[in-house]
This record gives C-alpha cells, structure tokens and sequence, in this order.
C-alpha cells in the first residue's frame, strides 16, 4: 500500500523546481495533490504528468500576495477532496542584490509571498489539519541559519519561518498537528541555472566549469536534485517521519555554517 493513500495534500509554488518535484512525490505515494502556483499553464502541465502515471491531482492557479487566496485554495481543496491533511509551504523567491539597492517594494514582496503567504494559508488550513491529525511542513532555505551579503531578504524570511515554525509546532503538540521545515541549499532550478550561466558569462568559461566555480564559491558538496527536496518532505509527512516535530531539517551539502 502507498504510504499516503487517501490523504489530502496541498503544495504552494508547485508549478515548477522543488514544489512541483514535491508535488509529484506525494502523489505518487497516493495522495489528492492540490498545485497552486501564478502559471496555470504549467500547473496543468503537471497536473498531466501526475494524471497520466495514474495519481489524482488537480491546480488551482492563485498569488498568495493577496490576502484572500489562502482562504479559497484552502476551500478549493476541502470541496474538491473532503479535507486537508498534509500542506506543503514552498512558494516563494526573493530578490538577491547588495543591500543599499534594494528598495521597501524588494523587502515587502519577498515577505509578502514566502512569509504571510505561508502564515495566511497555514491558519485557513489548520482546522482541517487539526481535525485530521495532520502536516505542515515549510521550505525555507539554508540562508535562514547562515546570511550573505547578498541574500538580506531571503535570510530575514527564512530565519522569520524558522521561528514561526518552532512557536507553531508548540501549538502543534496541543492540537495534533505536526510541524517542520526544511531548509535546502543549493539546488538545480531554473534560478540556479540563470545564476550559472551569469557566472559562466562573465568568467568567459563552459556551464560545466561555472558549476565547479559555484560549488568552491558556496563551499557545498553539490547542488542537490529537487526530488531529492520531494524525498525529504515525503518521508516527513508519511508514516515514518511522524516523530520528527518542530524540527529545522538541512539538506544543503554543507553550506549551514551555524549551530
């Protein structure tokens, strides 16, 4: 039997990267997978992918900037699927650049989708996550634990989950709901791959060489595979990682440099 046959999840930013790799994990472990992304398109494209290797999946195309999209795709997947029990926080980028030139509109959309965006839907799904014993689990990212210069916004969100995921887990104990998140470094995305190929531009090398130069830059053992994000996240929420609760789980080949 799959190991999440009969639940109910929902996972944000699942058109593409890590959500979307997540998505389809968890799909095929057996559960209804509600994507939600901006791109319709490419929430369909993998509402196909999962569809035809025979999971059950549907999209529901919504900016979670706004303040009642939490509410309706968290309705969405009650009407469609009888419930909630697992909810995947994933979406959200932030703007990278030095410090002195990123403006209060860089600093309230970086906190607007990956922060409220994730608390908003987290409280529209909690009662249902209550009533089944459920999971959330946020993606926050390594810069959370170990700033940069360069990564201001993204490290003040990240480090923002991590607290809000350990004062949440403790409502979790109370309320049966169990709460993590995971922190990943590095990984091969289409923002990586814009990130590489700059590099490679402007040290005039091959793509090959501007990944070893990231590597040695970001004194990591590799970039990690989103599926390997999707793999962390299945075994959190499935039947054997129920013991793991307010835990802030790195997967970023070494790139956390803190206790």
């Amino acid at each position: 039997m799959k190991t999440l046959e009969g639940k109910t999840a929902i996972v944000t930013g699942a058109s593409r990267g890590i959500g979307r790799a997540i998505a389809l994990n968890l799909a095929s472990e057996g559960a209804n997978v509600l994507l939600t992304a901006r791109d319709a398109a490419l929430l369909d494209s993998a509402v196909g992918e999962i569809t035809q290797a025979g999971g059950s999946a549907a999209s529901f195309a919504a900016d979670l900037r706004e303040s009642g999209a939490a509410a309706e795709i968290a309705k969405e997947a009650q009407t469609r699927f009888g419930g909630i029990d697992i909810l995947v926080n994933n979406a959200g980028a932030t703007k990278r650049g030095n410090f002195e030139d990123l403006t209060d509109a860089d600093w309230q959309d970086g906190f607007a989708l990956k922060f409220f965006g994730a608390v908003r839907l987290t409280r529209s799904a909690w009662p249902h996550l209550r009533a089944r014993g459920g999971s959330v689990v946020y993606i926050s990212g390594s810069g959370g634990r170990t700033p940069g210069a360069q990564f201001t916004i993204g490290g003040s969100v990240n480090a923002a989950l991590l607290s809000f995921t350990k004062a949440l887990a403790d409502q979790g104990v109370t309320d049966g709901v169990q709460v993590n998140c995971v922190n990943p470094g590095p990984v091969r995305t289409a923002r990586l791959e814009t990130r590489l190929s700059a590099i490679a531009a402007a040290g005039n090398m091959t793509r090959e060489a501007a990944l070893e130069a990231f590597i040695r830059q970001e004194k990591v053992t590799r970039v990690a595979e989103p599926e390997e994000i999707a793999a962390l996240v299945g075994f959190i929420v499935g039947p054997h990682g129920r013991s793991l609760h307010g835990a802030l789980i790195d997967i970023d080949g070494g790139a956390t440099k803190t206790i």
